[in-house]
C-alpha cells in the first residue's frame, strides 16, 4: 500500500478509538487505512498483550440501561454500526445492569475483524513523530502515549501537555474465595436474568473490620512516584487508599456502600461495608474488585486485601497498578472536527482528547473516522445534535465548548446536555429525567447521517 496516498488515511494506536476508527473509515467510507500499533515490539506499562482494542483497567462498559447518559451512549454507538460495541454484545459476561465483557474475547474479535478486513493494513512500529508527506492522521494513542511522540505532539501543539495517573484493580480467581463468607447478588437484584441478578461476589465487613481495614489501608506503602510524576489522578477513578485518605466513611458512601445488598448468611441483615467482585470472563474463574484501583506495593495489597472477609485465602491473577495518562487541551487546540487548528490533516482521536472511559473514546473514534472521510472526499461534516449523548460530548472537547477555563478529563452524563424545558416536560424526579433525556437524543440521533 503506498502509505503516502492523499486518501490513505494513518491511524495511530490501535485501541479502542484508533480500531473503532480505523473500521469506520474502510468498512463504512470504503476508505484505506494504515493502522500503526507499536506493540507488541514495544509494550507499555499497563498492555499485556498484542491484541487491539485490549482493555487495561475494568471489563466494565459501564451502566446499560438506557436512561442514564452512558447506557443512551452504547445505543446511539449501536445505531451508527459500532464495531467496539457490536464485539462487547458478543463478548458480554453477566455484570447486573452494566455491561461487562470477557476482555480476552472482547479484545480478540476486534483484533480478527481489523487484521483481516482488506481495506486495511497493519504496521507494527512505533510512530515517533508524523512524516510531511502523510495528509491524513488520526493520532488514537490513549492515555499511554510513549514519550517521543508524546513529545512531538508537544511540538506540534505548542502547548505542554497534561498527564494524570489511571489505576487499575486487582483481579482474583474464583476459587480462592471462601464461600462460606461471601454471596452472590447484583445490587437492588438488578438485572432481566437471574445470573445477572447474581452477577456480582459479595464481601460483608462489620464496622469493627471495616475500621481495620481502613487503618490497613491509611497505614500501606505506596509505589513513589518520580518528580515529574507529581500530578493529580482523575478523579473518577481514584486510588482506593487516595479515597480512604478523604474521610474515614468515604468508601462506605463509594465502592463499598451495602445498599441494595443483604447478606443471606446474616438473616438477610444488610451489611456494614460490601467489597464487590464482578466476573472477569465468560468462563466465571477470575473476577475484578469493583473500585480498588490502587498504588499500593504489591506486597501491601496482597496483606491488606486479605483482610477483607471471603478474601482472607485470595489468588491474584493481576494485582492492582498505576500508570501515567497523558492527555492534550483540547477545546484550545482543536477544531470542532478534531482538526489540530496548528496543522490541518492531523486529528485527535480518544481518551487523548480529554475524554474519559471506554465508550467515550470509542464514539470519538468513530466520530473521528467520519469527519476525516468527509475531508477527504470533499463532503461537508455534520455534528450529531448536542441533545444525544455523543454530540454533548464532541461539545464539551472541542471548540464548540472552549470557555478559556481548566480542562479536565470527562466521562459522558447528563451535565454536558443542554437542559430540558422544563415547561414542557415539568420538573420532574431524577429517573423520569433521565427517560426524557434519552426519549430526546433518540429521537434526534436518527437525523445524524452516519446512522445506520
Amino acid at each position: 500500500m503506498p502509505v503516502a496516498d492523499d486518501t490513505v488515511v494513518h491511524v495511530v494506536g490501535a485501541g479502542l478509538a484508533g480500531s473503532e476508527a480505523a473500521w469506520q473509515l474502510a468498512e463504512r467510507r470504503g476508505i484505506s487505512v494504515v493502522l500503526h500499533e507499536m506493540r507488541p515490539n514495544l509494550m507499555t506499562q499497563a498492555h499485556v498483550t498484542s491484541n487491539f482494542a485490549e482493555l487495561v483497567c475494568s471489563n466494565s462498559f459501564r451502566s446499560s440501561d438506557v436512561n442514564s447518559a452512558v447506557g443512551l451512549m452504547h445505543e446511539e454507538l449501536r445505531r451508527m454500526g459500532s464495531l467496539i460495541m457490536a464485539c462487547a454484545d458478543i463478548s458480554r459476561v453477566p455484570a447486573g445492569g452494566a455491561l461487562a465483557v470477557d476482555r480476552e474475547l472482547f479484545s480478540g474479535k476486534v483484533t480478527d475483524c481489523i487484521v483481516n478486513h482488506p481495506m486495511i493494513h497493519i504496521s507494527y512500529e512505533e510512530v515517533n513523530k508524523i512524516p510531511d508527506d502523510w495528509r491524513h492522521v488520526i493520532i488514537a494513542t490513549g492515555p499511554l502515549t510513549s514519550e517521543s511522540l508524546a513529545t512531538c505532539i508537544q511540538e506540534m501543539t505548542g502547548k505542554e501537555h497534561l498527564s494524570f495517573f489511571d489505576a487499575i484493580s486487582p483481579v482474583i480467581f474464583a476459587d480462592s474465595l471462601n464461600y462460606s463468607t461471601v454471596w452472590m447478588q447484583s445490587r437492588y437484584d438488578k438485572g432481566d436474568t437471574e445470573e445477572d441478578r447474581k452477577a456480582y461476589i459479595n464481601c460483608p465487613l462489620t464496622e469493627v473490620e471495616y475500621n481495620n481495614f481502613i487503618d490497613a489501608l491509611l497505614s500501606a506503602r505506596v509505589k513513589e512516584f518520580h518528580e515529574w510524576e507529581n500530578t493529580a489522578c482523575f478523579e473518577g477513578c481514584l486510588p482506593i487508599e487516595v479515597m480512604a485518605s478523604r474521610g474515614r466513611d468515604t468508601l462506605r458512601y463509594g465502592p463499598m456502600k451495602p445498599v441494595g445488598l443483604r447478606n443471606p448468611h446474616a438473616n438477610g441483615q444488610r451489611p456494614y461495608a460490601v467489597v464487590q467482585l464482578r466476573m472477569e470472563n465468560k468462563l466465571g474463574n477470575l473476577y475484578n474488585m469493583v473500585g480498588f484501583q490502587t498504588k499500593m506495593l504489591y506486597s501491601e495489597q496482597e496483606r491488606v486485601f486479605r483482610m477483607i472477609p471471603g478474601l482472607e485465602e485470595a489468588s491474584f491473577s493481576r494485582l492492582g497498578g498505576i500508570h501515567r495518562n497523558t492527555f492534550i487541551d483540547s477545546p484550545a487546540l482543536l477544531e470542532d472536527d478534531f482538526t489540530l487548528a496548528s496543522r490541518p490533516g492531523v486529528r485527535f482521536a480518544g481518551q487523548i482528547t480529554g475524554v474519559e472511559g471506554y465508550i467515550e473514546s470509542t464514539a470519538i473514534g468513530l466520530l473521528v473516522a467520519h469527519f476525516t472521510a468527509d475531508s477527504i472526499l470533499g463532503i461537508p461534516s455534520s455534528h450529531p445534535d448536542a441533545c444525544t449523548a455523543t454530540g454533548s460530548l464532541l461539545r464539551h472537547v472541542t471548540v464548540l465548548n472552549h470557555s478559556g477555563k481548566n480542562f479536565q478529563p470527562m466521562n459522558v452524563n447528563f451535565g454536558l446536555f443542554p437542559e430540558l424545558d422544563l415547561t414542557v416536560h415539568g420538573r420532574k424526579g431524577k429517573k423520569d429525567r433521565g427517560i426524557m433525556y434519552s426519549n430526546r437524543a433518540l429521537e434526534r440521533i436518527v437525523s445524524f447521517p452516519y446512522t445506520l
